[in-house]
């Protein structure tokens, strides 16, 4: 007979990944530790989950408590086990990721409040603690081929973007350390007809102002659902 009380050692823990886009660059949440193992030292928005709670409400809970953010949508990405990967005991923590816009948002949790989160470039995210390096490529490379079968804009872009806005998105995501063809891609992305020409163009830019654009609600659905695959 199975003895119970040999397995029920284990305690689990929730990681949030939370993606944002902000000025070009696409980045990641990260909090500095205040407590033992690995104080001070940056790593992903996480904590144990509560006895009598299930996944989705400590994913939730802990952000929130963390960070101040709430009503953002978490999608469950896998479970990380290893044996020694938790330095005081058997821990295994289950990873949920989220594509937010950094402007509609505002860090009020315990950790921000302290001033202890910040906003990294994806590029400068490293040594996190624990194995929270490996957390957040395997997050990544899910953002990755999310990018490439459905349009991530309604998540990351403002309401109205230009089309270099919108290149930058996905050359954040896909190529990080490489241009996309400029035409290719506006061929590419207009091809799709899931934006709306808003007859619009910036204001107050140096530059010669760009046209402006929104993306199509009914038509962004509809290759949600029928799925397709982006490739530039």
């Amino acid at each position: 007979m199975t003895n119970f009380d040999n397995y029920a050692k284990s305690a689990f823990t929730v990681d949030n990944i939370i993606f944002g886009f902000d000025e070009g660059d696409l980045k990641v949440l990260v909090i500095k530790r205040g407590e033992q193992p690995y104080e001070n030292q940056w790593a992903l928005p996480g904590n144990f989950v509560y006895p009598n709670e299930d996944l989705d409400t400590s994913a939730n809970r802990v952000l929130q408590e963390l960070t101040g953010l709430k009503d953002v949508y978490l999608e469950q990405v896998r479970t990380f086990g290893a044996v020694n990967r938790h330095p005081m005991g058997r821990v295994i923590t289950v990873a949920y990721f989220s594509l937010i816009k950094i402007k509609d948002y505002k860090l009020q949790g315990t950790a921000a409040l302290s001033q202890k989160t910040e906003w990294v470039s994806i590029k400068e995210a490293k040594n996190l603690a624990f194995d929270h390096d490996e957390i957040l490529e395997a997050c990544f490379r899910r953002l990755k081929r999310r990018v490439k079968m459905r349009p991530v804009g309604f998540e990351l872009l403002p309401r109205k973007f230009t089309l270099t806005e919108l290149q930058h998105l996905y050359e954040a995501i896909l190529e990080p350390s490489k241009e996309i063809d400029k035409r290719n891609f506006r061929k590419k992305i207009l091809s799709m007809k899931i934006l709306v020409d808003l007859g619009e163009a910036q204001e107050g830019v140096a530059h010669r102002p760009a046209k402006l654009y929104k993306f199509d609600k009914k038509k962004y659905e509809k290759f949600v659902a029928e799925g397709y695959i982006f490739e530039i």
